[in-house]
């Protein structure tokens, strides 16, 4: 009996020692485990620490690069808005420079017709006065008029306002010319040399307003020229031709100038 118990005890002893040794085994394992799972655990914090760092820094890159795309948007809405305004400005100088463009061709062609009314009415006025000498009478271009200079010899008397005869007769084959262009203007101007005049004129002002005036008359009067068409001024000798220090000058000044003008309606509305 004391046998078995003796036994049993040592069993009991022996079972607790083996059962320590069991426990202490898997307490280290268990320790080496948790010291594992400590270090993976510091590295994760550290991988986390240094993701959640590189999400900082691509969080603030990104935010920047919004920025940047946002002031490019406003930069591209600025660029835009002036791009329409310099449109806007490119077409409205294109349409102004059409118009122009438009005008100066009208004007050109204007002037064109002008000219070619010119030609053909100082060709039939040379035609119409080809009879009479140059020194009676000079047909010749001026400014864009046509002008008809009769000599004093032609068309008065010294001293006088009366038309003679060939005077007359000159301003008949004129007349013709005017009444078949009846787009022409006429204007008379009057003008003397220096000397001072003397007898039923006040002066040389007289004079020459006397004369345009009697011109006028036979235009209007005895070859029925429109009077609305045709002006008188006189200039005295404050236009002279030539110098009327010498004879020939002074002959040369003493003219009447019959000057012919298209309308030039249509010029003004174009340059207006």
């Amino acid at each position: 009996m004391k046998t078995f118990t003796k036994n049993l005890i040592l069993a009991v002893i022996l079972s607790g020692l083996f059962m320590s040794c069991v426990s202490k085994k898997k307490f280290l394992a268990a320790e080496d485990n948790i010291a594992s799972l400590s270090t993976q655990l510091s590295e994760t914090q550290s991988q986390l620490a240094d993701t959640k760092s590189e999400l900082e820094k691509t969080k603030e890159a990104l935010e920047a690069s919004e920025e940047e795309v946002r002031s490019l948007k406003e930069q591209l809405g600025m660029a835009m808005d002036m791009t329409s305004d310099q449109q806007r400005m490119l077409t409205d100088k294109e349409k102004t420079l059409m118009e122009q463009q438009d005008r100066l061709n009208a004007l050109q062609k204007l002037f064109d017709e002008q000219r070619e009314v010119m030609n053909r009415l100082k060709s039939t006025v040379d035609r119409a006065l080809n009879q009479y000498k140059s020194d009676e009478l000079q047909v010749y271009e001026k400014d864009g008029k046509l002008y008809v200079a009769l000599q004093d010899k032609l068309l008065f008397p010294s001293g006088s306002a009366t038309v003679n005869r060939d005077g007359i007769e000159a301003l008949g084959k004129l007349a013709e010319v005017l009444n078949n262009n009846p787009e022409i203007q006429v204007m008379v101007e009057g003008h003397t040399d220096n000397v001072p005049i003397s007898g039923r004129f006040e002066d040389n002002w007289a004079l020459s307003t006397a004369r345009a005036s009697s011109i006028v008359r036979v235009l209007t009067n005895t070859y029925k020229v429109t009077p609305e068409r045709v002006i008188a001024s006189g200039h005295s000798y404050f236009n002279p031709k030539e110098s009327n220090d010498t004879a020939e000058g002074r002959a040369k000044n003493r003219r009447t100038e019959i000057i012919l003008t298209p309308q030039l309606d249509e010029l003004y509305k174009i340059l207006n």
